[in-house]
């Protein structure tokens, strides 16, 4: 397979587009009210591919189970382009964060090698083109409070409040 696919997937939350080549993941949008608006999340990368379901039933199910409160790995091959190495090392630290725990961009920025730069570690986290794989609802501002979310703060709590429930 050297094509890039996507799907487009109902969840507990809304709808979920997801685009993969064959080196693995690319772009997973957070929940939409409608399978269009997911599309339209997907933005370019939808250009050109093949609508394929049955290539992403796997992480289907770990979404659902994820969303339903259940601990999931979510250890999918990435593929995740030519971003700044500072974005990998953060979305690497990132997804080095437990479930039900939250880090502060501080924390990030630290843990990515470069601890002065707070504001690259949260335009890292805006970027993130993998939401939910790449956890950047777990990243926090320095008072504990949430702030920058592409879903909204909302959903934010939502899904920390999600994993801290079912951690306990």
């Amino acid at each position: 397979m050297n094509q890039i696919t996507y799907t487009v997937l109902p969840t507990a939350l809304g709808w979920v587009g997801i685009v993969a080549s064959p080196r693995g993941i690319r772009r997973l949008n957070l929940p939409l009210e409608s399978p269009e608006r997911a599309v339209q999340g997907l933005g370019a990368e939808v250009a050109g591919a093949v609508l394929d379901p049955s290539l992403f039933e796997g992480l289907r199910l770990r979404l659902e189970r994820y969303l339903s409160g259940e601990p999931v790995d979510f250890s999918d091959a990435l593929d995740l382009g030519e971003s700044a190495p500072f974005f990998h090392r953060a979305w690497q630290a990132c997804a080095s964060i437990p479930r039900g725990e939250t880090r502060t961009y501080t924390w990030l920025a630290t843990r990515a090698g470069s601890p002065l730069a707070i504001r690259a570690a949260g335009q890292a986290m805006a970027r993130n083109p993998v939401s939910i794989i790449i956890p950047c609802h777990r990243v926090i501002a320095s008072d504990g409070s949430l702030c920058g979310y592409g879903g909204g703060l909302d959903l934010k709590q939502r899904l920390l409040d999600l994993e801290r429930t079912a951690h306990q």
